[in-house]
């Protein structure tokens, strides 16, 4: 991995730095971060391109993507502010791919490929991608797991909850011979037999209301999304998975393990008292694996504690709460404006593309 993003590095620093300062004039800190994005993002690879289109040709995808990239960077609340950004920058604009003005498209093209890039989950696609080519080899030795919650701008669909059936019991044990009926397995029971598509498409995704507790005790809810996030040590996200906001912590867990498996190795899973149960455990024991879950003492009599080198570990758990800090002060996940699973994730991803790519390079540094 270091040797690879090393080499990348020195030659943008060595070769692509000079070249376009020489040609666009002085660029700032934001300019040359964007660069370095765009130049290992690879966004081009990941790209659908439409090979046959009946029309007018088509405004550059490729372009426009990297405007998107621009807009986390610059931590640009809407696609207005984007396009004023083009049109008063001209590096900017030189950099996204455009020579004028008149060149960049308008903010209805904008919005359709954005459609298209959710659509294909291109930012996703993206993001893997560069994980697996700079980060694959690596043995990460602790996995941070938590989620944040993601305010939306849409309506939230609350489902009424069904009465139950209630069916009249007689008291005490059935009869010699009767068998009590099993209760209905939860979710994370289930998806020790599932495969990862079915587990994934089993997650509520709809907009509703969420409820926690604060680090003060007190409760809050939120209208919107629950964003799941997989980071390794650095501060670098792995893999992401958004799910309702209702959807409790402990049910992304094991799609969430599995998507990062597929990725790096780790040795350690890092988990907060919201995922405290055997079932993730023994999932994480099974995979080779040590489980340092915080202990969600539901009685007084439970005394389950860290050992103390346990506990030092622990702290690297801190991590997780950096990456969704980072991602909502500095790289646009505060700013939602779009309606939808599908375009909510992409906006989210864009912004963790860009702070994966970052958080890389400090590892060299």
């Amino acid at each position: 991995m270091e040797f690879s993003l090393s080499h990348h590095w020195h030659k943008i620093q060595a070769n692509l730095f000079p070249r376009l300062e020489e040609e666009l004039g002085q660029a700032t800190e934001q300019h040359r971060k964007l660069i370095t994005a765009i130049e290992l993002a690879g966004v081009e690879n990941c790209l659908h391109i439409y090979r046959s289109r009946v029309g007018r040709p088509q405004d550059s995808r490729l372009n426009i993507a990297n405007a998107f990239i621009a807009k986390a960077i610059y931590n640009l609340p809407t696609t207005r502010a984007v396009i004023d950004r083009l049109n008063c920058d001209p590096i900017l604009r030189r950099i996204c791919g455009w020579e004028t003005k008149h060149e960049i498209p308008s903010e209805a093209t904008f919005s359709r490929a954005f459609a298209e890039f959710a659509f294909t989950e291109l930012a996703s696609r993206t993001q893997e991608a560069f994980i697996k080519k700079h980060h694959s080899e690596r043995i990460v030795g602790h996995l941070a797991r938590d989620a944040t919650a993601i305010f939306a701008r849409e309506k939230a669909i609350v489902q009424p909850k069904e009465a139950p059936i209630v069916e009249v019991k007689k008291k005490g044990r059935p009869k010699k011979g009767g068998i009590r009926p099993a209760p209905e397995p939860k979710r994370l029971e289930k998806q020790l037999e599932m495969t990862l598509e079915e587990m994934l498409e089993d997650l509520p995704k709809r907009c509703d209301v969420g409820c926690k507790k604060n680090s003060k005790g007190f409760k809050e809810t939120w209208k919107g999304y629950k964003l799941h996030i997989d980071t390794a040590d650095g501060d670098i996200p792995i893999a992401a998975v958004l799910t309702s906001a209702s959807v409790h912590d402990s049910q992304v867990a094991l799609p969430l393990a599995k998507i990062t498996e597929q990725r790096i190795t780790n040795l350690y899973d890092l988990m907060d008292a919201a995922y405290d149960s055997k079932i993730i455990r023994d999932y994480s024991a099974s995979q080779g694996r040590v489980a340092l879950i915080d202990f969600n003492k539901r009685s007084p009599k439970d005394e389950r504690q860290f050992l103390p080198f346990e506990s030092e570990r622990y702290k690297a758990r801190s991590g997780a709460e950096r990456v969704n800090s980072n991602l909502k002060d500095n790289f646009g996940g505060a700013f939602v404006r779009v309606k939808g699973h599908l375009k909510v994730m992409c906006h989210l991803m864009f912004g963790l593309l860009a702070l994966t790519i970052e958080q890389s390079l400090r590892l060299l540094t």
